[in-house]
């Protein structure tokens, strides 16, 4: 039986690590080198696809005995891209923007395996339908969560479920931030069986 390559995840993302885990693969984790500034006019699920395969491909590139996994988030209102708020200040802002409203967050997902020159992405968008919400509720929860690292400013995993009245997926781990249906289906696809290979 063919030995089967190392798996590394392209990403630094806490989020996505204990996504992985949950499929009981031995992993390990490289950050991949990659500019993420969109292009002029670069649409959101664009953006999302190019830099989940731009991960893959760097990370793969350092590591041509591996199998990689990348994956990038854009948050898509109105065909501009939100990404992480980074401060308090545009989180308030953001929540304020998609508040009563429905935003796309498109998720994207590559696989790179240099040695069989397997390579494929796959975007999984995810329709994410906020309630209306007042300022107080938007400042109670930001200081509770300081989701500052999550592209929207809420955690759909933790308290920010609240804030939703609808989240519609035929993938429900793409929110997080890594799709598991989909990234088992890949690495199926590039010689690697989650089910059969699980620890």
């Amino acid at each position: 039986m063919t030995a089967l390559p190392p798996l590394i995840l392209g990403s630094t993302s806490r989020y996505r690590r204990e996504l992985l885990e949950r499929l009981r693969l031995p992993f390990t984790a490289d950050a991949p080198r990659v500019d993420e500034t969109p292009l002029p006019g670069e649409a959101p699920a664009a953006l999302a696809t190019r830099l989940a395969l731009a991960k893959a491909r760097e990370v793969a590139a350092r590591h041509p005995g591996a199998l990689v996994i990348g994956s990038d988030q854009v948050a898509d209102v109105d065909g501009e891209a939100i990404g992480k708020p980074g401060s308090h200040e545009r989180a308030v802002a953001q929540l304020r923007r998609m508040s009563g409203r429905a935003v796309v967050f498109q998720t994207a997902v590559a696989v790179v395996r240099p040695d069989t020159g397997f390579e494929q992405v796959e975007r999984v968008p995810v329709t994410v339908r906020f309630r209306a919400l007042d300022d107080d509720e938007i400042e109670r929860y930001l200081r509770l969560e300081q989701p500052y690292d999550c592209a929207g400013s809420a955690k759909c995993e933790t308290l920010g479920i609240a804030l939703l009245s609808a989240i519609e997926s035929d993938d429900p781990t793409a929110l997080v931030g890594l799709p598991l249906i989909r990234t088992s289906a890949l690495l199926r696809a590039a010689g690697l069986d989650p089910v059969r290979q699980a620890r």
